[in-house]
This record gives C-alpha cells, structure tokens and sequence, in this order.
C-alpha cells in the first residue's frame, strides 16, 4: 500500500549543502554537452541524420544536446506501434502501471539535482524554478500513481436485486502527448505520466527548443520498468509530424499545453473524422492566459508589491500563469507602482547556470526574444515605461524587468499574451471597475486579488472568472492536489491538472451487468 500523498519540499539554495550539490551537477551537465538521444519507436532506438539542435538560451553558441528528428512515417510507425501495444497494457493491473510511476518518482527524486541543472541550460530556469519543476513532476508522478489506484475499483452503483452491477473506467487508447517547452519537465511529465497510469499508451513530441530533459524522463521510465513500445519518444518538428500523429484515425486524444493558437488549430483538426477512425476525438487542452493581480485600496501594499514581481518576472515571465497584468485601484496607484518599480531594479539577469545570476535568464529564442521586443516598443506607445531598457549580458536572448504604466485596459499589451517579462499596470477607479477589467481578456486562467475587505473576497469568488484564483498571494506557483490547475474560455478546457477529476479525461465509463 502506498504511503499517504505529499508535496515534495524545496531546498534553499543559500544554505551549503543544496548550493554545493547543484553546482555540482553544473558541473555533471555542462560534461554532457553535445550529447545524442534518439527516437524511441516501439522499442527501438532510431538516430537520424536530420537532427534538433537543442540550444541554450542564456549561451546560444552552445549546443545542449542533439536529438534525432523524426519524418512523417516515422511519426506514422510510432502511432501504429502505441496502438498495437495498447492491447495488452491497456490490461495491465493499474497497480502494478502505478508502481512504475512511484518508481520513476524516486529515480527522479535521487537525480533531481542534475535534472534541474539540464533546465537550466535547455530552458534558463533558475535553480530555484528548475528545481520547483522537478519536484512538480514528481508530484504528478505520485499523485497520478495513488489516484488509479483509487480510480480502479470504479465508481459505486445502486444495488439491483438479481443482478451484479458495475460501472468501471476503461482506458481511451493511443495518446498523442504534446509539452510545453516552458515546463519542460513537469507538464510534460504530468500529462505523459496521467496518460499512461490510465492504461493508454502514448506518442510523446516534445516541444523542439526542450527536447533533452524529455529524453532523460523517458529513459527514466525505462529504468523504472516501464515496458517497451508503451511510451513512444518522437521529437520532431509541428510542420513535419504535427498533422500526422493529431490527424491519424488510431489516435484517441491528444493532450496539449501551449499556445492559443496552436491549441486551437490542435482543436480543429482533432474535430474532423478520418477514413477508418470509429471514435471522436478527445482533447486535454492548457493554451495559456492574460493573467492579472488586482489590488484594492485596504491591501498590505508590500505584500502586494512583492507578489507581482515575483509572479511577473520569476521565468522571464514565460508562465502562462505569469502576472502580465497588474489593476490596482487608483487610490493606492502610484505608491504600488514605486514599490514594484524598486524590487524590479534589484533583479538580478544572467546565464542561471551561474550561481549569481539565480533569479531572471533568458527567454527562450530568437523569435520569441524579437517578439517581446516588438510588444515592448508597442507598450511604449500605448503607456509610459517606468522600467525599462536596463542592462544585460551579451550572448543570451536576456530581456530586462519592463513595467508599463497607465496602460488602457483595451490596450494590446493589455488583451495579448506576450509571454515575457513585461508588466502592464491598469489603474482602476474602484472595486468594480477592478474585476471588469480582471474578466475583460478572452482568457481565464489565473487571478489574484489583495485585499482585507471580506466581502470583496467573497465577491471575488464568485465574480472574478478565472480557473485558479488566489487571495492575498501571487497568481503563480499552483501546487499538485492542492490547487488542480486549469482554465476558462480561451485559457483551455480547464482540465485541473493535478486535480482528483484529472484522470478520468484520459478514460472512459463502461457500466457492466450480469443478471443471475
């Protein structure tokens, strides 16, 4: 039996022990450098010519790691080979698919050094981010592994005199999994693993500017047991395999995290029914959000202050979580923006391999760094720039902490995802006109509100449309089994990741009846 389910503890890397072993593992890693992992079909290991060169950010002469590419048929081969698999996993015991998760979590948990620092060259993540992303994964892994196990005696059913009766889950069948490079660890983890512990077996494309860390997690689910041709490991580009593996007829669901528009073209295509395909399409879908803190006139302004810098620029901003915009009511206006404006100025941008640089790296690439640019010069049109154009180090995509205030809130930087470190400031004339403007993006991911006014707490429970909500703390850092994560509207099909609803997306209901 296992253990009751917990969060995984974070460290504090001031003190000696954590400092001395992640810079140990910086070490570990920065040897790996340049190292090749390959597809994995069925069981068998395939190297391609056609490689993703996996670059960091922080550095971008540096080459991460190099991971074979795969082509269409390919990605065809590894469809039909989850599909001929899933006859026989989809019957294996779901305790005994559950002890492989809880194995894989304590592969992880004596690893979780090294799979931090992997993100910190891969991804730029911090330490603290990498490390706090490690211990999500293994959160899903463990929560994920409990939850079948409750799951797998089905769901009681009124007695019926003469007959047995029973309503059970059944797995979907083949699951096209497709993770986000900004949690390249946790959610690629949490949906592969959620997938497979319900007895689907999966095709997993990793994002392309993050392969390596899913290739360490899929040879760690090989240590821990997993068998071969289960989990199908296929990085590749969208445009080469994309269409192939969400359009096949022997696909069930595809479960994705990512943008909107991805998400929703994902959604298109998943909608139509191919020649030899006998099932509908289900689809997981996390596609991001214009997520806000709103303050009010009663709020403890430090508190406040310290909540939106940190869920604003923790990651460069590159959270669908992340705090892009901040309303706070005009009375207490313009002495939050000082106070936000002075904690920004003491960030620290750097390669976060490096122990000084432990709190803002690099966004992710080229297109994405040229994209937040382009919104910073629009925000610059549109507000006044309190914070903005400070210094970075050369050879990283590094973009400073940039605050824009007194920004409309039908303004584009106040409507769009700019997933960077960018803080548009709305001010509001009160408490309603505060939650009009939270509710007024096509989004509804996350939300916090500051204040010591009840009723407004309790009005914002009701009113202020998001899928996670906090109060009194930032809109960022949602934990497994503690706040299930998911959103509304165009934020995705608020599936509550981490939540005790989550595994049944992935299975469905079969009702069974023998008259005696």
């Amino acid at each position: 039996m296992f253990t009751p389910f917990r969060t995984e503890s974070y460290v504090d890397f001031s003190q000696n022990t954590p400092k001395r072993e992640m810079l140990h593992a910086v070490d570990t890693v920065s040897g790996q450098m340049g190292r090749e992992y390959p597809l994995r079909i069925g069981g068998e290991e395939i190297t391609t010519s056609d490689k993703i060169k996996s670059l960091n950010p922080a550095a971008y002469r540096q080459t991460v790691g190099l991971v074979s590419k795969a082509n269409a048929d390919q990605a065809d081969k590894a469809v039909r080979s989850a599909a001929d698999n899933l006859k026989w996993w989809s019957r294996t015991d779901p305790e005994a698919r559950a002890r492989i998760l809880v194995k894989a979590a304590a592969i992880m948990r004596r690893r979780i050094y090294e799979l931090t620092a992997t993100m910190c060259f891969e991804v730029s993540k911090s330490w603290i981010e990498g490390y706090a992303g490690v211990c999500e994964a293994i959160d899903f892994l463990e929560f994920y592994g409990r939850e079948m196990v409750r799951l797998s005696s089905g769901q009681p059913v009124t007695p019926y005199e003469g007959e047995e009766n029973e309503y059970r889950y059944i797995p979907l069948g083949v699951c096209v999994v497709i993770p986000p490079w900004n949690f390249p660890c946790a959610i690629m983890a949490g949906m592969t693993s959620a997938a497979l512990v319900t007895g689907n077996t999966v095709v997993l494309k990793p994002a392309s500017t993050a392969p390596v860390i899913a290739a360490k997690f899929v040879e760690i689910m090989k240590e821990a047991g997993l068998p071969e041709g289960v989990l199908n490991f296929l990085p590749g580009s969208g445009g080469a395999i994309g269409d192939t593996i969400v359009e096949h007829p022997l696909t069930r669901l595809i479960a994705f995290t990512g943008s909107m528009e991805v998400g929703l073209g994902i959604f298109e295509k998943a909608a139509k029914v191919h020649k030899d395909q006998i099932w509908l399409k289900r689809t997981v879908l996390e596609m991001g959000g214009k997520d806000c803190i709103v303050v009010d006139e009663t709020a403890d302004l430090d508190a406040a202050a310290d909540g939106a810098v940190n869920a604003a620029f923790s990651f460069q901003g590159q959270k669908c979580s992340a705090c892009s915009r901040l309303i706070a009511h005009r009375d207490i206006y313009d002495v939050l923006i000082d106070r936000i404006v002075d904690r920004a100025k003491t960030i620290t941008v750097g390669n976060t391999a490096a122990p000084e640089n432990l709190y803002m790296g690099a966004v992710i690439d080229e297109p994405a760094y040229q994209k937040i640019k382009e919104y910073i010069a629009i925000g610059k049109k549109e507000g006044r720039a309190v914070l903005a154009d400070g210094k970075v180090p050369d050879g990283g995509y590094f973009i400073p902490p940039t605050i824009i205030t007194d920004v409309d809130r039908n303004a584009r930087i106040a409507q769009e995802e700019i997933f960077g470190p960018v803080l548009a400031v709305i001010k509001a004339k009160d408490f309603d006109d505060g939650l009009e403007i939270a509710n007024g993006t096509i989004y509804g991911l996350t939300g916090a509100l500051y204040s010591n006014e009840r009723m407004r707490l309790e009005r914002a429970r009701h009113e202020f449309h998001v899928g996670n909500l906090y109060f009194n703390r930032k809109c960022t850092g949602a934990l497994v089994d503690v706040q299930p994560f998911g959103g509304f509207n165009m934020s995705g099909t608020d599936s509550k990741a981490g939540g005790r609803d989550y595994l049944q997306l992935f299975m469905q209901g079969k009702s069974i009846c023998e008259r005696w």
